[in-house]
């Protein structure tokens, strides 16, 4: 008996030694902890801190074969069960390494780094909402500053104004704390403050460059608001020190797909469905990247697979709808309308599965019932938006009063002289992409994207007026001297520049609701080109109607909504002509279809571009496209579409109310 206390001793001293090892000299470690298990074979500790070492020293395969059984026979030991989460993850196994950390926070809720790479995990497999409570629990559980506890609380909680006094009080108080510092930069990232977001991470870098979780924040911040080039740059910084991180890699794919890279992107994505080849929405965004670089038949195979693996993902549906020359065969029609017979099916999949329906039925030239889809659809789409028409109309009633010929004239010439940029706005659904093809298919053009940047510019000044409707946007233009706004066509052409691959001239920015924006551009840029494309507006607003978009484009959920839209469209370009006569080219779609060879001659010759016959052949451009429309103009133009608003003519009642004046003097606008 008298021994048993001293062997006691030597087993825990040895534990303590192993552990220390661990952070300086896993090889010791590992040799430290087989010993320990010759003496006391399956010790648990001992067993932990041998799968450890062997991960440490870069064999992680050989680490699961003393954690797997451990966390078998020690099913509740939280310790256990994240690091063969750890493990799992570095072994690409990712969907087994969620399931052993969410048995971990199960276990024991306050294991903060758990919670941290279960959301690394989540957001890699597309789970933003799970991901989002993830993170928030690791900002709780690893805070230990106890005046800290409160305001994590509120933040993991969502009472975001609580948080936001709690924190600011505390940084008052202690001006240099970087947690209190991170956690106030989430609280304005969620209340759309991305420039202060921006500038309380950048600050919180300065102070701790080793803040890792600091700077992944600072470079969704970045990516969020189009900085894509330094949002690499800090992505690229964290992925040198932890390359296999799920969530790093999800995010360095979607900036590069943004930026046109496609097959780099393209292959993130291949690594990552082989980590989590359960995945529904991986393989769906896995589907979209193969959709924008023009595989088609690699895409749809892609959404069905996500499909398989998750039959009321209605958004996977609706990817295979929106791809426009797809048809669902009539098993697929039937899986559909079961799921939509579901009591517990969220109302983003309800929504998806009835504009796909919308799809499908009217394939089927089943038009009462497709309406009756289309309807519902966005009816609960709507319920989620905050638009209002009316605050549309008056910032378009603030820009015909600022943007009179006086003050135009004044700032001619001001701006960036750069003629690169060809715009081509309008609504969407209008043929813009049509005429983008048509553009990219010359020598001297390249075809982007629908780029965010002059938007971007937009919310800068409104957030330097104060942000408010009323007294912000377009009024602050007034106040920006000529240096300012060469500065600000500068700053596009500067943030465009990763857009770019070829050495071509031009280049075009398809963004269609740059038409609310058509007077800072004829500042910034007064060399650049504007094309308004414009389509008949009940084909239009129907078109947009019974799309769902991936984002934005909240006026299209309602036909009286998409009805004004279009009309405050009209009259501000109207007015457009009349005080900048010859500055925007309008390409009418239905006249397109009619004469395409005319009509693409006016295009070029506004453009300053020789005739290419290759532009007639557009559809054999290769190019990736990202819109709705990518597949329809990889087909010579068509007439299928120019009429086909009229079969759902009965129910477009409320649209032709809001349109007005609007629609009986198309082609031409009213006078206004």
């Amino acid at each position: 008996m008298t021994g048993a206390p001293d062997a006691v001793g030597t087993l825990d001293v040895a534990l303590g030694h192993a552990g220390k090892l661990l952070q300086s000299d896993p090889a010791l470690a590992r040799e430290q902890a087989r010993e320990i298990l010759k003496a006391a074979p399956n010790h648990p500790l001992a067993t932990l801190f041998l799968g450890i070492a062997q991960r440490q020293l870069g064999d992680p395969e050989g680490a699961l074969q003393f954690l797997e059984p451990l966390c078998k026979a020690q099913p509740g030991w939280a310790p256990a069960h994240y690091e063969l989460g750890v493990t799992l993850g570095r072994v690409g196994r990712g969907d087994d390494a969620v399931q052993a950390l969410r048995r971990a926070v199960k276990i024991k809720p306050d294991v903060g780094d758990a919670w941290r790479l279960l959301g690394d995990h989540l957001t890699a497999m597309g789970d933003a909402t799970g991901a989002d409570a993830a993170y928030a629990n690791h900002v709780r559980t690893s805070t230990r500053d106890p005046r800290l506890l409160a305001p994590a609380a509120a933040l993991c909680d969502n009472r975001i104004p609580e948080a936001e006094a709690l924190l600011r009080e505390h940084l008052k108080q202690f001006p240099t704390d970087v947690a209190a510092i991170r956690m106030f930069a989430e609280v304005a990232a969620r209340l759309g403050r991305l420039r202060d977001a921006e500038v309380l991470l950048a600050r919180c870098l300065e102070l701790a460059p080793g803040f890792k979780a600091a700077r992944h924040n600072y470079a969704l911040v970045l990516h969020r608001e189009n900085r894509i080039e330094e949002a690499l740059a800090q992505i690229d910084q964290l992925l040198a020190e932890d390359p296999r991180n799920p969530s790093y890699r999800n995010l360095k794919a979607a900036m590069l797909n943004r930026i046109g890279e496609y097959e780099q992107s393209l292959a993130i994505y291949e690594q990552v469905l082989a980590e989590y080849p359960q995945q529904a929405k991986v393989w769906m965004s896995y589907g979209h990247a193969l959709k924008t670089a023009g595989r088609n038949a690699d895409s749809i195979e892609a959404y069905r697979r996500s499909i398989e693996l998750s039959p009321q993902l209605g958004e996977s549906y609706w990817s295979l709808a929106n791809l426009k020359t797809f048809r669902f065969s009539p098993q697929e029609i039937e899986a559909m309308q079961a799921q939509l017979a579901r009591d517990d099916l969220t109302d983003e999949d309800r929504f998806h599965f009835h504009f796909s329906l919308g799809k499908a039925c009217e394939d089927a030239r089943d038009f009462a019932r497709s309406f009756a889809h289309y309807a519902e659809g966005n009816r609960l789409r709507r319920l989620g938006i905050d638009y209002s028409a009316d605050r549309t109309t008056a910032r378009v009633r603030r820009s015909r009063a600022l943007f009179t010929p006086e003050f135009l004239a004044e700032r001619a010439g001001a701006g960036a002289p750069g003629a690169d940029p060809i715009f081509i706005v309008g609504l969407p659904r209008a043929g813009s992409t049509l005429i983008e093809q048509i553009l990219a298919s010359h020598s001297q053009v390249e075809g982007t994207m629908e780029l965010p940047d002059v938007t971007a510019i937009v919310k800068s000044l409104a957030d330097r007026a104060g942000g408010g409707d009323a007294d912000g946007y377009p009024g602050i233009i007034a106040t920006l001297g000529r240096d300012e706004l060469r500065e600000l066509g500068e700053r596009y052409l500067r943030q465009t520049r990763i857009q770019r691959k070829t050495g071509a001239p031009f280049f075009i920015d398809k963004m269609p609701n740059n038409w609310a924006h058509v007077g800072l551009i004829s500042l910034i840029l007064p060399n650049a080109k504007i094309i308004d494309a414009r389509r008949h507006p009940l084909s239009c607003c129907f078109s947009g109607f019974k799309q769902h978009f991936a984002r934005g484009q909240h006026f299209s959920y309602s036909l009286e909504d998409i009805g004004r839209y279009y009309r405050d469209y009209v009259e501000l370009l109207a007015h457009f002509d009349a005080v900048l006569p010859g500055r925007i080219h309008r390409v009418i779609y239905e006249q397109m279809i009619d004469d395409t060879e005319a009509e693409v001659r006016r295009l070029l010759d506004y453009c300053g571009l020789p005739f290419e016959a290759g532009c007639l052949r557009f559809y054999e451009n290769e190019r990736a496209v990202r819109t709705a429309s990518s597949e329809q103009v990889r087909q010579p133009i068509f007439r299928d579409a120019v009429e086909h608003w009229r079969n759902f003519e009965p129910w477009l009642g409320p649209v032709k109310e809001a349109l007005g004046p609007v629609l009986e003097a198309y082609p031409n606008a009213p006078r206004i």
